[in-house]
């Protein structure tokens, strides 16, 4: 399976990605959304900055799911990934909300010869992951 995530682009992450300093994506979320239990090891995960082409490739290493966040669970988790997360707050009141966590290891980044854009169409203006079977499906 494909996927596309969409990235804030003023926080930089696809560069950390490429160079290897943000091995982890990460999620945060009120209630299920895509990726969660529809992204494995082996998938491949293609970046784009918001508004912008996709231009990065990286394959799936290890996915872990947390559910039920709490403080404690929350805590685990900085405590253990926010480096490779590139998190730079790790303050619990921006997150309390969030029911849900997705990691997902990444492994053999890459920048994409020839980006190329995305057709969102039924997958929502606002989608920031979308899940495909074949990239070719949505791609312009």
């Amino acid at each position: 399976m494909d996927h596309i995530a969409i990235m804030k682009k003023s926080w930089g992450m696809i560069d950390k990605i490429l160079s290897g300093k943000k091995t982890i994506e990460s999620r945060w979320y009120k209630s299920r959304y895509a990726p969660w239990d529809r992204i494995k090891r082996g998938d491949n995960v293609y970046f784009k900055d918001s508004g912008r082409p996709v231009t990065v490739r990286a394959e799936v290493a290890k996915v872990l799911q947390f559910d039920d966040l709490d403080r404690d669970k929350f805590k685990r988790i900085i405590k253990n990934f926010a480096n490779n997360i590139c998190l730079r707050n790790c303050d619990y009141n921006q997150y309390k909300d969030k029911n849900y966590c997705i990691l997902v290891f990444l492994k053999f980044p890459y920048k994409i010869k020839k980006s190329f854009l995305i057709d969102k169409t039924g997958y929502g203006s606002s989608a920031a992951w979308i899940c495909v079977e074949d990239i070719r499906k949505i791609k312009k």
